[in-house]
């Protein structure tokens, strides 16, 4: 009565917490249907029961198994997620893993480790929290896979990636993330779920990917909350 529940994307009443009206439930542009099997983007046509993938990923494959995204990267969905990542609302990690977990069921096993991409610590200290962590967080509590916050660490301060080629990306993220030398033991022999709030080209994936592969991971997999795609 104090605290009546209210939707996360307007801010009208709504029967239960965490949720989303009838409206905003419509405008949030979540991905269902055919998709690439490697980034999660939307496709055009039906499976056929082969693995189907993107264009960008048929050039450039993926040093991971599977990838998934719950939403496209636009509309209602983009002023969420930079209200978790800019805008001090960390409540919305909560229902946004939810979505998470119902679209990577499929992909999850009780031996995978969950872990989050990581933030170089100065700004983590400017923001105070890292939105990939507490995606992965509230994964782990869901499915109850196990997580571990600081399985990565970013090694070198890197500049904002948005606005750059893939190719520059690739380079400036260059041995930027390594696994965290006391948590190594936690990853060998295991599979990996990469969890980060937005996918763009993959670069940081890729990066985050090919450190936990060199330190003795068995097989990656990638989940994002949402996915830049090419038309949205």
């Amino acid at each position: 009565m104090i605290y009546p529940p209210r939707c996360l994307g307007c801010g009208e009443l709504v029967t239960a917490d965490f949720g989303l009206c009838g409206s905003c439930w419509r405008d949030t542009p979540f991905i269902a249907g055919t998709v690439c099997e490697a980034c999660g983007t939307p496709l055009p046509g039906q499976q056929d029961g082969y693995r189907i993938e993107c264009d960008d990923c048929m050039a450039t494959p993926r040093p991971w198994k599977d990838g998934r995204s719950a939403l496209l990267y636009t509309g209602r969905a983009r002023r969420m997620i930079l209200a978790l990542k800019h805008g001090d609302r960390p409540d919305l990690a909560r229902p946004a893993a939810l979505w998470m977990a119902k679209i990577a069921k499929y992909m999850m096993h009780d031996k995978m480790l969950i872990a989050p991409v990581p933030l170089y610590w100065t700004r983590l200290l400017k923001r105070r929290y890292n939105q990939s962590a507490l995606l992965a967080q509230h994964l782990s509590s869901e499915t109850g896979l196990p997580h571990c916050p600081d399985l990565m660490i970013r090694s070198k301060k890197t500049p904002m990636l948005e606005g750059k080629t893939v190719q520059e990306r690739t380079e400036i993220l260059s041995q930027a993330i390594t696994v965290h030398p006391k948590r190594r033991h936690r990853l060998i022999q295991r599979d990996i779920l990469l969890v980060d709030d937005v996918m763009t080209s993959g670069a940081t994936l890729t990066a985050c990917a090919q450190a936990c592969l060199a330190a003795g991971a068995n097989h990656i997999f990638v989940l994002t909350l949402a996915r830049v795609a090419k038309d949205a």
